[in-house]
Formats: C-alpha cells, sequence, structure tokens
C-alpha cells in the first residue's frame, strides 16, 4: 500500500481508511511505503497491526547524494535524460514513462541528488527544459519549481522498489506516479483509492498560493498560449495522475461526484468504480448524549487551510447572536499548519470568541461524541468524510459544505431503497451566513433535528458497514494476487 503525507504519521480520513482496511484483513501481509516530506515527525499516530510487515519511508527532495564517479558519457546520458523528460511532460502516459524509467534505471547504482541536480550537465538539462516549457517565465521561479518537481520525479524513480503481489496506491500525485513505475517495472496489478480528488486538491492550493508567480492573463493574440509557474505545477500533478489511471487495474472513488474529476484526468470509465467508506458503526450506535449539557457544535478534522476553519469560526460568531450560550469545539490536530493555527486563534480573539471555542487536539472521538449536538464541517475539499459517519452512527446530524459525497450520504443517493429523506443541512462553501443559518435551525427545531438524527443513524447502518467495505477489498486484493505477471514486453505491447 503507497500513502502520501498520510498514514501512520498523520491523523484523518484517509489514515483511518488505512488503518481499518488492513486491521480488518489479518490474513493479508501488507508492506506500506509511506511518502513523506523531509523532517516529518516519525512517531506514529496509529497502533501499527500486527499484519504490517514492513514499513518503507520515502522522504521527498533533497535525496541522498552519491559519490561523484568519472565524467565519462555523462554528456550523452543527460541528452537522453532531458529528451525523455521533455516527452513526459508534453506527452504524458506509459509509454514516456517507460522511457524515463529505462534511462534512469540504466544508471541507477551512480545516480543522486549531486549527478542529478547540482552537476554541470543537470544545469544545461535546467536551462533546456526552461526554454521549452516557460521561456517568457520568471526563470528564477522555474528554477525553484524545477528542483522540488524534478527533484521528486527522481525520488520516486530511483527509490527502491519493494516486491509485492499487488500494490495499491491511496491517491494519485507521487504516490500514484510510484504506482505506475511499479506496474512497469515488475508487471504486477496496481490500483488506486481516491479519496478526495489529489489533483483538484493540490490546483486548490496552487491557484491559492500567494508565493506563486502568476502571469497576467492580458494578451492580444488570441490563439496565445498563456503559462506560468503554476500552470506548470498544475500540469505536472495531472501528468502523474494520468499514468497512474493509464497503469492500473480498478480506479476506485468514494462517491459519483469524484468520477466527474477522474475522467477529466483521463481515466478510462471502464476501469472506473464507487466503493463507499465504511465504519465499525456499532463502536458509535450506543452512545448516549450527556444530559444537561449546553448546546455544543463541533468541528471534526486537521487545523489547515482546506478545512476552512476560518469559515467555521466566523459561522460560530454569527451562532452565538442567536445562541448565546452555545459552545464550539475543533477536535483534530493543531500541528500540521503551525501557522494558520496561529491565524485561527487570532481571529477567535478579535471576534472575543474565546469563552465559547476550544482546541481540543487529537481527541477518542468516542469519547466526546455524547458531548456534541451538531458536526459540523465547513472543508473546501473532501472525499467521503468519515466523521460524517461517526458522527451519524452516534445519531449526531451534520451541517456540511457541497464538497465531495458530503450531499449523498446527507441527502442519500438516487436509488436510495426506499428513500431515508434528509439527515443533514448542505451548505456553499466558504459561506460562514450559510453555516451559521444552518446550526440555528438546527439547534432551534427540536422536531427537524430529532428526524435528521434518526436518518443518519439508519443511513450509516444500512449503507456503510466495514464489513461490506472490508469484503468488498479482500476480493480485490486475492483476485490480483492470483493474476500472473506480466512481461515486459507484454505490458510495452
Amino acid at each position: 500500500m503507497v500513502v502520501e503525507g498520510t498514514y501512520p504519521y498523520v491523523a484523518g480520513g484517509v489514515s483511518s481508511w488505512a488503518h481499518d482496511i488492513i486491521r480488518s484483513l489479518p490474513d493479508m501481509k501488507f508492506s506500506l511505503l509511506t511518502i513523506l516530506a523531509p523532517n516529518t515527525n516519525l512517531t506514529p499516530r496509529y497502533t501499527i497491526p500486527e499484519n504490517v510487515v514492513e514499513i518503507r519511508h520515502l522522504f521527498l527532495a533533497p535525496f541522498p547524494a552519491e559519490k561523484w564517479t568519472g565524467f565519462w558519457h555523462w554528456n550523452l546520458f543527460f541528452d537522453k535524460l532531458t529528451s525523455a523528460l521533455l516527452d513526459f511532460y508534453a506527452r504524458p502516459g506509459q509509454e514516456s514513462l517507460a522511457r524515463l524509467i529505462q534511462i534512469i534505471n540504466s544508471r541507477r547504482s551512480v545516480l543522486g541528488w549531486n549527478r542529478l541536480m547540482n552537476s554541470r550537465q543537470s544545469w544545461q538539462m535546467l536551462l533546456k527544459m526552461y526554454q521549452a516549457m516557460l521561456p517568457d517565465g520568471p526563470f528564477l521561479d522555474f528554477f525553484w519549481t524545477w528542483r522540488y518537481l524534478i527533484g521528486n520525479l527522481f525520488v520516486i524513480l530511483l527509490a527502491e522498489m519493494p516486491r509485492a503481489r499487488v500494490y495499491h496506491a491511496v491517491s494519485t500525485g507521487f504516490a500514484g506516479l510510484f504506482l505506475a513505475r511499479a506496474h512497469l517495472e515488475t508487471g504486477r496489478p496496481v490500483f488506486v483509492t481516491e479519496h478526495g480528488i489529489y489533483t483538484n486538491e493540490r490546483r486548490i492550493e496552487i491557484n491559492m498560493a500567494d508565493w506563486l508567480y502568476e502571469k497576467p492573463r492580458i494578451t492580444l493574440q488570441v490563439d496565445h498560449e498563456e503559462r506560468d509557474v503554476k500552470t506548470l505545477w498544475i500540469e505536472s500533478f495531472q501528468a502523474y495522475s494520468l499514468v497512474c489511471y493509464q497503469t492500473s487495474q480498478q480506479i476506485i472513488t468514494l462517491y459519483s461526484g469524484n468520477q466527474i474529476f477522474q475522467r477529466a484526468d483521463g481515466a478510462d470509465p471502464k476501469k472506473m468504480r464507487i466503493i463507499p467508506n465504511g465504519i465499525h458503526w456499532e463502536a458509535f450506535d450506543k452512545i448516549q448524549p450527556e444530559p444537561d449539557r449546553l448546546p455544543t457544535v463541533a468541528l471534526i478534522g486537521r487545523v489547515v487551510p482546506i478545512k476552512d476553519i476560518k469559515t467555521y469560526i466566523h459561522a460560530c460568531a454569527l451562532l452565538r447572536a442567536a445562541v448565546p450560550n452555545a459552545r464550539a469545539l475543533v477536535l483534530g490536530p493543531t500541528d500540521e499548519d503551525e501557522g494558520y493555527f496561529q491565524e485561527c486563534k487570532q481571529l477567535i480573539a478579535h471576534l472575543k470568541l474565546e469563552e465559547m471555542f476550544q482546541f481540543t487536539g487529537r481527541v477518542k472521538l468516542t469519547e466526546y461524541m455524547s458531548k456534541i449536538d451538531i458536526n459540523v464541517l465547513t472543508s473546501i475539499s473532501e472525499g467521503q468524510p468519515l466523521v460524517i459517519l461517526e458522527a451519524g452512527a452516534a445519531g449526531i446530524p451534520t451541517v456540511a459544505t457541497d464538497v465531495g459525497g458530503c450531499r449523498e450520504m446527507l441527502e442519500g443517493l438516487p436509488d436510495e431503497d426506499p428513500p431515508l429523506g434528509h439527515a443533514g443541512i448542505i451548505t456553499r462553501v466558504s459561506s460562514p451566513v450559510d453555516t451559521a443559518q444552518a446550526l440555528i435551525r438546527m439547534l432551534t427545531d427540536k422536531e427537524r433535528y430529532a428526524q435528521y438524527s434518526h436518518t443518519i443513524r439508519a443511513r450509516v447502518k444500512k449503507y456503510y458497514g466495514l464489513d461490506d467495505l472490508k469484503n468488498t477489498y479482500k476480493n480485490i486484493y486475492l483476485g490480483m494476487c492470483g493474476q500472473p505477471t506480466i512481461k515486459t514486453g507484454e505490458k510495452n505491447a
């Protein structure tokens, strides 16, 4: 299983999902390849299941330097490498990636950071790629973009390949790129499960980034293609997704809305499949609300920009005007983006919400569910949030933005039979007013609240059980384990 920036060192929905899958299949052995940022804290946030036989860490650039070797034939190698890189980013696909892998493998034992990123030949490669990819853009921005994107491409291509019967990535991105390489090199079957759409989330982050230069969109040439550094970042992650999709036997996601983005990024509809999340709902079903508690809302998640905690804070300020004794919690780690966490605390102080608000850090949810009336989700991007199911199993309805699979979970699928009805309220993204109004309606209308509570509990039990998820993935793993290895010639045919 290939994971990026998540399990087992970062808590969250994707990590919990991976943990549950592995733990629920004790008769299968798993090797974890976890792709991490440099200096990641390697303290596990989960108790590693006994059937995890190996955990490999793959740290993103800079990667280890090699000892310098002679310069003989290096110019020819870099000419081929430059051509292959330009071809891969211009025409991403299995063939261009296979050519790139072949060139890297021809010198794998003597390649490292010095040769690939700091040598005279690598400088010439950088200049050629700049002229081909962004000749009118700022060179300094291209330089640092090249160091990150190309540097991490080399990280993936130089990493030792673990042996496995099946390779399963839990996202596209660098994990998906490694997945594609695994298939091309080993001939074993691979598949991907996407919770959120990686390229879409990176697109949001890149477009929001104020440290990336964006060229003004003004031109007198109608057919002129405007390109800037942000374009390069987005196109690179789209290339990684495409090769992941092309090599995967199955392209799985959690809800139908994600498939629109997958098709747009080149996924073959014949390979696409929906497998919704599942939880051990019995762990939450017997939780009873604390008597005589104050009205309490909670956002369960990491304190990071994509969760849009600031919209939640503004909504709670509006909620307080209508429900003065309401309490607001944020249940989740605060140490992933310290700068953003400080901004959130400053906003709370500015709005004078200190008495209303509490950041708890990471907690055991079953110990807090009895204290919560409403689960709140203000994310600007999601897959199929487990917290909606976990809260729902305890009879806690949700107010959520219209992202990911939230609408399907709260309103039901079109083919739900019989229709169970609404189990919460969907709001617009980044709308404190929408969120506050939904919270006020649910806290002040006991009949509506009781209906939502009953409905979400019934829907979770009927459609989102962990046993269904476990059996589905068990069948996928067993089916692929039994497949013959594809020889290199057959893969290129």
